[in-house]
């Protein structure tokens, strides 16, 4: 049985997946089996990995999304800790085994993420003020954007047991869900090492492919006004909720799409899942 099960969900992504692949099997620790999660590929994946050896385990199913190859991944780990890796990005040689030291060393830890590097459109970026990582207690800033990354994380295998899986409904914004139903419950701990490379700017990326992202994170939002959260976590998420569907409000009117922005208006009047978002 190995320690650590990698868990890459890919669709149509092979010019990158090869060198996700390889930055696994470059780690210094090695006692991982890695599980590329094929989703519907049309783009030749199969043919150059289903024949892949171990510690390759190839998986391939029909499209439904990376929730569902992540879930899937998930369901069929063997390992007492699990990595997810996205496949356009990439790790350094020490990932694991930094990661797999601190969970052994804090054992009452369910999770923890490496700081990362940003490439974005082939070039080095500096992430903004925003997008710094917080360390512990993350709820606060995780209400506003994903702090979190799936590809800088690792976890024990009981963390799905507390948290749940990905929301399979969600087609994006699912990472910004699970972290929510993490956050509430569990400290996050930061590794300060840059040891996951995380690439942007490419133009096959999910959050390039839906307006209004608002309005995934609004539902995995009101999703979180029925886990039992505290009165003052209660009040955070209510208070997200209007903000983010003014913004909804404001995308909707200028597309023309009146409809969607009146159940804007009442979902930010009245915080609950009634008026629903998708």
């Amino acid at each position: 049985m190995p320690l650590v099960t990698v868990i890459i969900p890919t669709y149509n992504r092979l010019n990158f997946l090869a060198e996700a692949v390889d930055s696994v099997l470059n780690q210094t620790f090695k006692d991982f089996e890695l599980l590329v999660v094929d989703d519907g590929s049309t783009d030749g994946t199969h043919e150059r990995f289903s024949d892949a050896a171990p510690p390759i385990r190839y998986i391939q199913q029909p499209h439904a999304g990376v929730s569902a190859a992540r879930n899937r991944g998930i369901k069929e780990a063997e390992g007492s800790f699990i990595a997810f890796l996205d496949s356009d990005d990439r790790w350094l040689p020490e990932k694991l085994a930094v990661q797999v030291d601190f969970l052994q060393k804090h054992p009452e830890i369910l999770i923890c993420q490496t700081e990362e590097k940003w490439i974005r459109s082939g070039k080095y970026a500096n992430p903004k003020n925003i997008h710094k990582k917080p360390s512990g207690d993350v709820f606060d800033k995780s209400l506003l954007l994903c702090v979190i990354s799936p590809s800088a994380v690792m976890m024990r295998e009981i963390f799905f047991e507390t948290v749940g899986l990905f929301d399979e409904k969600l087609p994006v914004c699912e990472d910004y869900d699970l972290w929510l139903r993490a956050a509430y419950r569990m400290e996050v701990p930061l590794i300060h090492e840059p040891l996951t490379i995380k690439h942007g700017g490419h133009e096959d990326q999910l959050s390039g492919t839906f307006w209004g992202m608002d309005r995934f994170r609004v539902y995995a939002l009101q999703k979180l006004l029925d886990e039992p959260i505290s009165a003052k976590q209660r009040s955070q998420v209510t208070a997200e909720i209007r903000k983010k569907c003014s913004v909804l409000i404001n995308g909707a009117l200028k597309r023309h799409r009146y409809l969607f922005a009146l159940r804007a208006m009442l979902t930010k009047k009245i915080p609950t899942r009634q008026w629903g978002f998708i």
